[in-house]
């Protein structure tokens, strides 16, 4: 991305503040780890897609008639010497485009004059501790020279509703990145598949920390900065937990390995999931399960294009593990009746308790609304099987060219009564990338196999 990409972004943000509004962008804050150590410092999204920014300490401020101004860590050779190069407020408008900057400290002097005589003061909600207060704080300020003919805003609005429609939709240099941090996603993960097999046959103790270890190498070998999130990698019964985490669990010849991983590149995330044979090869019951959660991806992805529905790929994926569940044996028809039936009381819950997807961008559960806007108003109710609790549905978002989601159908097998036993403790997940196109999708994680026989050919010797 480049600075005019930023600013073309703030030009379009500022047409959303109405007639003499202003908003307010902080990056985020530094964590502490430890004592004398902060975890990896990684920014705020919102205040990255508006500045290309990634230092920490820094606001931004921008004005309905679309003039920005940065406010950022000043140039201080000595703490450079011991935290890394700083951009500083005098390069900053050359750099980034902004029409102004100035150093952090000023940021309390003058803010509230920046907000004087404004309409409405925009921010996002809830995503930043204390922002509120220290909005309170400068239109306190403010109200202060109301004696002096100073107009203090009256409205205060979330800034995040026009970004999250703003970000939705992904633009052609986005939707590149994104293919190029898939890719490196797609080269851990076959990494991490014929390290478990080549590991077996050696007879190594392998170990889930093993697997980690590779993806995360490949992850910075392709240039990559970081993980997009803490990755997934569950061995055995291990894989009936959504949100495991790689840890010390043994990984067993005759197991299946749920690997749930994918990197970030320039601000963006992949998120990729392969689940596969430790030893390279499915056993029968294995196998069953993997085609059938293989065929329900099928379906969804069949029904993740322009002018669908979001929740349609949902659907179709439920209707097609429903069935599946039904022919297996993992529901009795006896007792939970036809497909049709196991779907309307989520009979399903028990093997498959997730959606179909999520949206995927500079965040990995991105940004954006899953109702479509112009039919918020369109209510209707309906009761939950499983809870009883009484649920207002809205019809879900219309698709369109450039919104990206994720397509994840899986099935979890724990140990029940009646649940066949060649069945147990098996845990399958299939996850793609998918970019939205006017004539169906653009998988962009298919640079790792996804058929069982390609995933054993992938991993034989």
């Amino acid at each position: 991305m480049t600075a005019n990409h930023q600013a073309a972004r703030r030009v379009r943000l500022s047409t959303y503040l109405g007639t003499d509004g202003i908003a307010i962008i902080p990056t985020a804050p530094e964590r502490q780890r430890n004592r004398d150590s902060d975890f990896l410092y990684r920014h705020d999204s919102y205040f990255y897609y508006l500045t290309g920014f990634t230092e920490p300490n820094a606001w931004l401020v921008l004005t309905s008639e679309g003039r920005a101004t940065l406010f950022c860590a000043p140039k201080d050779l000595e703490r450079e010497i011991w935290d890394g190069y700083r951009l500083g407020p005098e390069a900053a408008p050359a750099a980034l485009g902004v029409d102004e900057a100035f150093a952090i400290e000023e940021l309390d002097a003058r803010l509230p004059r920046l907000l004087e005589n404004r309409s409405t003061v925009w921010y996002p909600f809830a995503t930043h501790k204390g922002l509120e207060s220290r909005i309170d704080g400068w239109l306190s300020a403010v109200r202060a020279r109301v004696r002096y003919g100073a107009l203090c805003p009256e409205g205060q609005r979330d800034l995040c509703g026009p970004l999250d429609e703003m970000r939705l939709v992904k633009d052609a240099q986005e939707q590149d990145t994104m293919r190029r941090a898939a890719q490196i996603s797609a080269r851990a993960h076959i990494r991490a598949m014929q390290l478990s097999a080549r590991m077996l046959r050696e007879g190594k103790d392998v170990r889930e920390y093993h697997l980690d270890a590779e993806l995360l190498h490949e992850f910075r070998i392709g240039g990559s900065q970081y993980p997009a999130y803490s990755s997934i990698v569950a061995a055995g019964a291990n894989a009936c937990v959504l949100h495991y985490r790689a840890d010390v669990a043994p990984v067993r010849d005759g197991e299946l390995v749920l690997i749930d991983a994918g990197c970030e590149l320039d601000g963006y995330a992949s998120d990729i999931t392969r689940t596969f044979p430790a030893n390279g090869k499915f056993t029968g019951p294995q196998r069953a399960l993997y085609e059938l959660v293989l065929a329900s991806q099928d379906a969804a992805i069949a029904a993740t294009r322009a002018g669908q529905r979001f929740n349609d790929p949902h659907d179709a994926t439920v209707k097609v593990l429903a069935q599946g569940m039904l022919d297996l044996g993992l529901l009795d028809a006896n007792k939970v009746g036809s497909v049709d039936d196991v779907i309307e009381q989520r009979a399903y819950f028990p093997f498959y308790m997730h959606r179909t997807g999520h949206w995927l961008g500079m965040d990995v559960h991105d940004c954006g609304s899953y109702v479509e806007p112009t039919q918020v108003g369109e209510v209707s109710e309906r009761k939950d099987p499983l809870s009883n609790e009484v649920i207002k549905n809205r019809p879900s978002r219309i698709l369109k060219p450039g919104m990206v989601l994720t397509i994840e159908p899986g099935i979890y097998v724990r140990p029940g009564e009646g649940v066949p036993e060649q069945f147990h403790n098996i845990g399958i997940r299939i996850e793609d990338d998918a970019i939205v196109t006017e004539t169906g999708c653009e998988l962009i994680s298919r640079g790792v196999p996804v058929k069982a026989d390609e995933i054993e050919a992938l991993m034989r010797p």
